[in-house]
């Protein structure tokens, strides 16, 4: 019997960065994500262009901001219950700075809430997701500056003003926790990253955790129903051997993580945070209410991305480092890895939802989770597209058994919605050969393609797994 709760919320997520498209429409002004031709490794490369170039695939990205009636209605016929996304801060307020929003940006999104919600599907919104916009870059050098927490709380109380009747679930920053490892695209920081001390990133990650509390605060003064979330990169750490000092080494890697989950749960900074920059002379400046704005405003559930495990050591003597997006460690040898290097442990899934909920006694929601691969599109009997992505299935399969492990391990489990539902382009690399989805587009790396949808094999195996509240996934 499946041990999902009954009104589980099944299913996907895309960001509006990697799908939208539709970069100089109706209004819409640049984000950091129009600058970043080859994604977050090309930030770790430096490649950061200063204006818009038509090689970067985000900028038409799959054509959602047309053709989102199409895809809404695939997903529905998978039984979708939820649908994450998130709205182009710069659709709203192009410079990010602006007194008034753009009237053509905040109807797209009531279009798209209103056509999500005929189906039944719930929109789950992410405010920001790498989309800080470009003129926050320019004027403020982004999170760096306090003053983006007033620009970030209008745009807040804007959105969530208009469409309080029509979503219920928001999360505050995509993988908050990113910004220590990509400052350009998580914090629009524009300082080259060899020139930014910790103390410039501690004092950018303060400003956002204000302001994700003061986003929290206005969310539940505006939506008397509504449920706030974090949201963090979810990585899984072990010790690459039982040595004491790999242990230790785990554990304070681990707090990269955990310290940004334990602020906006619990309100405080740690003991051991506080240590950290007393020892390592970084002294953050916070405003006299600082302190109790964390406090006061804590999220009702944590929400994480999930995709693999590490393994963390203090003299790794040789270990192979594994691949990855933001956060690497070095190989596991009892798993395998994808072919981008990405190490497939579901057991970390249900390992960290125990770690997590026992740690903080709130609800949780895994908002993303998937297996990046080439698929290779082929005519069925019917002359219909598809792609036979079994090994999509395998994955995914695997992970949803362990989660339901950990639902009955005690763990509160909101929901679940796998990344990339329709295939995007990708923000580790800015290409389209990784893809995720269960709804293949015809769009290549080098831009050619009719962009026309197909579904794949795991579209129909996910529809049956919502249809079953997951009474059909293989547990063998």
């Amino acid at each position: 019997m499946s041990k999902f709760p009954k009104d589980f919320l099944w299913g996907g997520a895309v960001a509006a960065n990697q799908c939208e498209g539709a970069y100089n429409v109706d209004g819409k002004g640049w984000s950091v994500q129009d600058l970043l031709p080859k994604g977050i490794a090309g930030e770790r490369k430096g490649i950061i262009t200063e204006e818009p170039t038509m090689d970067n695939l985000k900028l038409e990205g799959i054509d959602f901001y047309h053709r989102y009636k199409e895809d809404i209605r695939l997903f529905a016929e998978m039984g979708f219950k939820v649908f994450r996304t998130s709205i182009a801060w710069s659709r709203i307020f192009p410079e990010g700075d602006e007194v008034e929003p753009n009237e053509k940006g905040l109807q797209f999104y009531d279009d798209l809430f209103d056509e999500c919600l005929k189906y039944g599907i719930q929109p789950l919104v992410t405010l920001s997701h790498y989309e800080t916009p470009y003129g926050l870059a320019k004027k403020y050098d982004g999170w760096r500056s306090r003053k983006l927490i007033d620009c970030y709380l209008h745009y807040c109380r804007t959105v969530f003003t208009r469409y309080k009747d029509k979503v219920k679930y928001w999360l505050t920053f995509n993988e908050i926790n990113s910004l220590i490892h990509a400052p350009f695209t998580s914090g629009g920081i524009l300082t080259p990253a060899g020139e930014l001390t910790e103390e410039d990133l501690y004092q950018a990650i303060h400003h956002e955790l204000v302001a994700s509390a003061l986003a929290t605060k206005a969310a539940h003064e505006i939506i008397p129903d509504v449920k706030v979330g974090c949201m963090i990169l979810g990585v899984t750490i072990y010790p690459l051997t039982p040595n004491p000092d790999d242990v230790i080494k785990t554990m304070l890697h681990d707090r990269d993580t955990l310290l940004f989950a334990d602020i906006h749960a619990r309100g405080k900074y740690p003991t051991y945070i506080k240590n950290y920059f007393a020892e390592h002379d970084i002294h953050i400046q916070m405003e006299p209410e600082d302190e109790r704005i964390l406090a006061e405003n804590t999220v009702d559930f944590i929400s994480f991305s999930y995709y693999s495990s590490i393994c963390d050591a203090k003299n790794p003597n040789g270990a192979k480092e594994t691949g990855g997006n933001l956060s690497r460690g070095y190989v596991n040898p009892y798993v395998k890895a994808t072919d981008w290097g990405w190490q497939i442990d579901p057991q970390g899934l249900r390992y960290t939802l125990n770690k997590l909920y026992d740690r903080y006694q709130l609800p949780l929601f895994i908002v993303e989770n998937g297996l990046g691969a080439v698929d290779e599109p082929v005519q069925g009997a019917d002359g219909e597209w598809t792609v036979e992505d079994d090994y999509r299935i395998a994955y995914l399969n695997a992970h949803l058994v362990e989660a339901e492990k950990a639902i009955a391990d005690g763990v509160e489990l909101l929901g679940y919605t796998s990344w990339g539902c329709i295939d995007l382009v990708s923000a580790s690399t800015a290409e389209m050969r990784k893809r995720y989805g269960y709804i293949y587009v015809d769009r290549n790396d080098d831009g050619t393609g009719t962009l026309n949808r197909y579904k794949k094999k795991s579209f129909y195996w996910y529809k049956q797994v919502i249809e079953t509240n997951g009474e059909s996934l293989d547990r063998e």
